[in-house]
């Protein structure tokens, strides 16, 4: 069974996080919600508090898949200013391992090189942050092991994407249709 960690920094983008969380979880990814504060409970953008499963200390990153980044400000600032994460986030992709990040979380992806020569999506005012990156204004993009997404509005497709890397296109079709998706 396929296993992904979500992470959370104060100010994260409510329903781009809990979206992938929710729609991972019925897809059966076992989906870890992470903090890297230093606190069990982390307040989104708009104010929600969520209590997460774990504590980024205590995060053995050799038991992942994935990796997904959430937008939303400051939480993307606070998500690039882990320095433990963003060591991750190179290992998983040097690795091959998926690295996923939705709204303004793709410019971190854009700082670290990642996206060069790959085809990515952001939030409209974050394009510039997508260095060597063939930008587009596609809901999400699928670039091997790296999924890039544009914002709250496109979090179902996203987190679908993600159900089909690791479960199958015919599973995130299915999922689609459970949800009234389309």
């Amino acid at each position: 069974m396929s296993k992904i960690a979500v992470f959370f920094a104060e100010g994260y983008e409510e329903i781009e996080a809990l979206t992938v969380v929710d729609i991972c979880r019925r897809s059966n990814i076992v989906t870890d919600m992470v903090s890297v504060t230093g606190e069990p409970n982390v307040k989104g953008s708009h104010g929600i508090n969520v209590e997460m499963d774990k504590m980024l200390a205590k995060v053995d990153f050799a038991d992942y898949d994935g990796i997904v980044l959430p937008g939303g400000m400051p939480g993307t600032l606070g998500l690039e200013a882990c320095q433990e994460l963003m060591e991750q986030v190179d290992a998983f992709y040097g690795e091959g391992k998926m690295v996923a990040a939705i709204c303004a979380a793709p410019s971190i992806f854009g700082h670290r090189g990642i996206l060069k020569g790959r085809r990515a999506c952001c939030y409209p005012s974050f394009e510039s942050h997508l260095e060597g990156a063939e930008v587009t204004a596609g809901p999400v993009e699928v670039s091997g092991n790296v999924i890039t997404s544009r914002g709250m509005g496109t979090a179902i497709p996203f987190a679908l994407a993600i159900v089909e890397k690791f479960c199958g296109a015919e599973a995130a079709e299915e999922m689609g249709k459970s949800i009234i998706w389309n």
